[in-house]
């Protein structure tokens, strides 16, 4: 029985290797007419590579040395092999091209480059809102990797020099590809609540220690993303509504993080594993006793204490339920206790808080900067 038509076809990666072909043809041309010039006139290999160079680019400076007839021979071959050789070597490239070969080259190795990313940000959507942060990040000199499938958004991201990945942030694929594993925090800041909590419940799900900051329109949306698993949610009507009115009423205070900016103190938070084995000796040490500010010349702003498993359920406060806040013990004293879960906000300079850092050892769970 004869073989079905489509048993004959080539598969298509055939048809691109077929494509390198006439490359490798021009290299053989190439290669066997320095070679003829060798037998033929005895030349070195730099005149021999030479000739073939002016003769196939058809420059024609003049013969390198006055050649034999054995010489013209190889030359009249050479112009009749190389006109045709390079015509299909041209076409092949071109049909690489349109193939989407380059593509699909670079596309590799913006992927290897990606699985080399550590303590990163992944930041999902990049409208108004994901530029602010992009923006912020940047100038923290942290690495920035955009999940966007809008083509406008990728190319305003790329014009700022940002990495892209043209995926949907909603597909677990693409958070492993962005590499939630190794990244330092994963901000959702897509315009569709309903989006940012499947993002959230995807990324909590594929990674339970990591980060997730995540953006809300209403408080319901709130409650919603905080159940699914978010650390952090914020709303920026409710924050740009409280800043507006902080800045009315104290308006040092709120320019207290940009003042912060332009000097070399930062302010970053400390987040303590909330297993007491990975505290060791310093469960349970004050402030007072681990002299942290003498040691390391810091300073200790806040402590945000761990929710307490009891108040861990929701409370209904209004009209929605909410989860409860967590203690701020601002400005602490030197008696305040060090506990597993616990955060400190700290404020150093960055060889101090590279201090702070190597102090507490591996009682740190993550270190995040805290930005203007």
């Amino acid at each position: 029985m004869a073989p079905l038509p489509w048993r004959r076809r080539r598969p298509p990666s055939s048809r691109s290797n077929r494509a390198w072909q006439a490359p490798l043809a021009l290299a053989l041309v190439v290669n066997l007419a320095a070679l003829g010039y060798r037998l033929t006139e005895g030349w070195d290999w730099g005149d021999c590579y030479w000739m073939v160079a002016i003769t196939l680019s058809t420059i024609g400076y003049g013969e390198v040395h006055p050649l034999s007839y054995s010489g013209r021979l190889v030359t009249a071959l050479l112009i009749l092999g190389g006109l045709v050789v390079v015509q299909i070597a041209i076409q092949g490239v071109l049909g690489l091209s349109e193939s989407g070969y380059f593509r699909r080259l670079r596309e590799r190795r913006f992927r290897r480059w990606l699985n080399a990313m550590q303590d990163h940000v992944i930041l999902c959507g990049y409208g108004r809102i994901g530029q602010e942060i992009a923006q912020q990040v940047a100038r923290e000199g942290v690495e920035l990797l955009v999940v966007e499938t809008d083509q406008e958004r990728r190319e305003a991201a790329e014009q700022e020099g940002l990495p892209v990945l043209v995926a949907d942030a909603t597909l677990d694929e693409t958070l492993l590809e962005a590499g939630i594993h190794r990244c330092r925090s994963l901000v959702v800041a897509l315009s569709s609540n309903a989006a940012n909590l499947y993002v959230v419940l995807s990324a909590r799900g594929l990674a339970p220690r990591c980060r997730l900051v995540a953006r809300s329109d209403s408080s319901e949306a709130e409650r919603k993303l905080r159940l699914a698993g978010a650390d952090e949610v914020v709303s920026p009507y409710v924050s740009g509504g409280r800043m507006m009115a902080a800045t009315a009423l104290r308006p040092m205070a709120v320019s207290f993080m940009d003042l912060l900016a332009g000097s070399d103190c930062e302010v970053e938070e400390f987040l303590l594993s909330s297993d007491p084995a990975d505290l060791g000796r310093l469960n349970g040490i004050s402030l007072g006793e681990l002299e942290l500010g003498r040691r390391t010349g810091a300073l200790v702003l806040a402590v945000r204490q761990p929710r307490r498993q009891a108040e861990a359920g929701l409370q209904y406060r209004g009209s929605s339920y909410r989860l409860p806040d967590q203690e701020l013990v601002a400005n602490p004293g030197r008696e305040q206790q060090l506990e597993p879960g616990q955060l400190l906000v700290v404020m150093g300079s960055k060889e101090e808080l590279a201090q702070v850092t190597e102090l507490l050892g591996p009682a740190l769970r993550s270190v995040d900067l805290m930005s203007s």
